[in-house]
């Protein structure tokens, strides 16, 4: 089968394209074949070790998968003896941020691991922009206690997270103001922002409003400039470190003192957000915004692309 392929950590351009052996599935796992993944942040940090502190999941010195991926959209050809969940030719959708050598043509896949099977009339190219982004997205919502009318920004909201949030946070009937820039002010309000913020034209860290959570869904402020836009208990969020490691500090230094409070949302449970997500495909109250497709013959454009951090949505790979 061909798969992406890399022996060591490196750069888009160093990833080739290769011809490897067909996986073969045990007794607990499954046989997939490969319709769409996406490339994702996720994906680029398991490609370069970057932040180094990846390396303590994928490989210290080089990864223990050399095929990437981490979220995959496909159909079972095969199960292993002990699998009576599943049966082949199920549609199944999964996602695990410490790989799943899913970007190729076959995979194998424990029936444990986080994956469920595609609601129906949702197409593989959009099970596959459903994952990654939109499990950090339910990571942010599930550290709020939100309720219909509270005000919300967020950051970055044409991006893969932000661009779920917004949709995640108008199920719950929040408003929300939306920041981003002035080519998708009209998909993001059409996501369904009340108000839209170009940041092209406009400072959203010099507004008068307050809100009762501010969520920075690509890591580009800081608590510090965004803590006067914040409620007396409002919180602050963040998809980054940011500077010095800060968004792991904040949250026990903050909660020390009460009022105005940072959260870091580490993201846990996969089978929640994709039990979570699955439920919003049905009703279609979630849509994954796509930005560009490629065969999986030009995946290292793929991720060079994802790494300029320009792309809007998710950017998807398309297999035969």
């Amino acid at each position: 089968m061909k798969a992406a392929y890399r022996a060591r950590y490196c750069q888009p351009e160093q990833l080739a394209v290769r011809e490897v052996p067909d996986p073969k599935p045990a007794a607990d796992q499954l046989l997939v074949r490969v319709r769409a993944t996406t490339v994702n942040r996720t994906d680029c940090a398991v490609l370069t070790a970057k932040p180094f502190i990846m390396r303590f999941f994928i490989g210290f010195f080089k990864p223990k998968l050399p095929v990437p991926g981490t979220d995959f959209a496909g159909e079972i050809v095969a199960v292993g003896s002990s699998v009576t969940q599943f049966k082949p030719g199920d549609r199944v959708f999964g996602f695990n941020d410490k790989g799943l050598a899913s970007q190729a043509e076959l995979m194998a896949i424990a029936v444990n691991a986080p994956l469920a099977k595609i609601p129906d009339g949702i197409t593989f190219e959009q099970a596959a922009a459903s994952l990654e982004a939109a499990h950090y997205a339910y990571n942010f919502v599930n550290k709020l206690r939100l309720a219909a009318g509270q005000n919300v920004l967020v950051n970055g909201a044409s991006g893969g997270i932000g661009s779920a949030l917004v949709q995640i946070l108008k199920h719950f009937g929040v408003t929300v103001t939306a920041v981003c820039n002035s080519k998708n002010i009209e998909r993001v309000r059409a996501l369904g922002a009340a108000k839209v913020i170009d940041y092209e034209r406009e400072d959203f860290t010099r507004l008068t409003e307050k809100f009762d959570f501010v969520l920075d869904a690509v890591g580009k402020s800081t608590f510090g400039k965004c803590k006067h836009l914040l409620k007396d208990k409002g919180s602050y969020l963040s998809s980054e470190l940011g500077p010095g490691a800060q968004n792991i500090f904040l949250p026990l230094i903050t909660a020390l003192f009460g009022g105005k409070r940072v959260k870091f949302p580490i993201p846990f449970d996969i089978k929640a957000s994709i039990t979570f997500i699955s439920s919003l495909l049905t009703s279609g109250a979630f849509k994954p915004v796509i930005d560009r497709t490629y065969p999986l013959a030009d995946i290292a454009a793929a991720y060079s692309y994802v790494m300029t951090g320009q792309k809007t949505g998710n950017v998807v790979i398309l297999y035969g």
